[in-house]
């Protein structure tokens, strides 16, 4: 690596790292710039654990020791700068150690991830990514064998997402569907059923779901406030709902996500099936 001190904040070469918590320009620049930022010396090693390869990092004097050992003989620079200079230029104290800035790998064809899956979770048009990122942490937990997100889900790989995920959107496989009804079509050509997790009148208690579920499953969860939209419920073959107490309608999306994941797992669903 290239140890580089940065003194300026508006300095070119830190131009990876300018505004991070503007959410909209993230938006465009980052996918547009073939990257992603990764925070914290955790969540970087995760990145270089699943084969990512590090643009630059951006970090504080105390802990270039850290970064140095975590990135070994990789050919990225490390700009060295003070706290008050991270934070003018990020927009944000910065105090996870370290910041870099990853070249942001192509996402593999629908039909390549659910080849030999089991077990999948569908994230249609969420927003909010916190929410993005705790699904991932359960997919992975829990042993889901992808996540596929719809062209309107919020970005995993977004600062935030990645953050909350704590790196495991690095080791879950995913990628983007298509919009419906031609995402139906490809669950279903390989063999999905598509169980919707929604309130609806006849929906199937996710107990009994589970207690003998389809030999592939596919997960879906709708937006924050709105839930699915009428498209994905018309696609979906079974609408699934977790029975609620204490006067309570619904669960958070990134919680309902790990309650119906651990009953499908529990009964025998996803790799663990398969092994």
């Amino acid at each position: 690596m290239r140890v580089e001190r940065v003194d300026r904040a508006d300095d070119a070469r830190l131009a990876d790292y300018r505004d991070l918590t503007d959410v909209a320009l993230r938006r465009v620049l980052e996918p547009a710039g073939g990257l992603y930022i990764a925070e914290s010396a955790k969540v970087i090693a995760r990145a270089l654990a699943a084969g990512h390869q590090p643009r630059s990092v951006l970090v504080q004097e105390k802990w270039l020791a850290e970064i140095d050992e975590l990135l070994g003989q990789t050919d990225a620079t490390v700009y060295v700068v003070s706290s008050g200079i991270a934070e003018e230029l990020t927009g944000f104290a910065v105090h996870r150690g370290a910041l870099a800035a990853m070249h942001r790998p192509p996402t593999p064809p629908v039909a390549e991830l659910l080849a030999n899956a089991r077990l999948v979770v569908v994230l249609e048009d969420l927003v909010d990514h916190t929410n993005v990122g705790a699904a991932f942490r359960s997919a992975a937990a829990l042993d889901a064998d992808a996540v596929l997100v719809t062209p309107r889900c919020a970005d995993p790989l977004y600062r935030r997402s990645v953050r909350v995920s704590m790196g495991t959107v690095f080791q879950t496989p995913w990628t983007r569907l298509p919009e419906w009804p031609e995402a139906r079509g490809i669950l279903h050509d390989a063999g999905f059923a598509i169980a919707a997790l929604a309130l609806a009148d006849g929906a199937v208690p996710l107990d009994e779901f589970a207690a003998d579920p389809p030999a592939r499953v596919a997960l879906l969860l709708g937006a924050e406030g709105d839930g699915l939209s009428r498209r994905a419920l018309d696609a979906a073959d079974t609408v699934v709902t977790i029975p609620m107490a204490g006067g309570v309608d619904s669960l958070n999306v990134a919680a309902a996500s790990a309650v119906a994941l651990w009953a499908l797992r529990s009964r025998g669903g996803g790799r663990a099936a398969s092994r």
